[in-house]
């Protein structure tokens, strides 16, 4: 299971690393994935063909750079700053979702991405 991975969507073009737990190997193993992205806030979510249950350290407050799998939309997150249900500045999902990894580096470059823009996941 690739544990760096590089996520790249229009001029976007981030590294990133995947944490070593059950959810995040079922994702690396799925890789290469592409897909038409969603904002919500600033967040970024693709369906992915991964299919996977609330994990027991699912969870709702996220940081900045996290990546997270979402059980009820097969969705993996990027989160890059507030959501439309955050509290303060740092990132909220909209239910719990399953950690998966953290981009190594500004991932504030993914507010240039709108929805319906391409992404791609690969490993690295």
């Amino acid at each position: 299971m690739p544990r760096k991975i590089t996520l790249t969507a229009g001029k976007v073009s981030l590294p990133a690393t995947l944490n070593d737990t059950p959810s995040a190997r079922a994702v690396g193993n799925a890789l290469p994935i592409e897909a038409r992205v969603n904002r919500w806030g600033e967040e970024i979510y693709f369906e992915i063909p991964v299919q996977l249950d609330e994990s027991s350290d699912a969870r709702v407050e996220m940081e900045v750079g996290e990546l997270a799998y979402w059980a009820p939309g097969s969705a993996f997150c990027i989160f890059f700053g507030r959501t439309p249900v955050s509290e303060g500045l740092e990132p909220r999902a909209a239910s719990p979702v399953n950690p998966l990894g953290k981009v190594d580096g500004d991932a504030t470059a993914f507010k240039a991405i709108r929805s319906g823009d391409r992404i791609r996941i690969e490993a690295t």
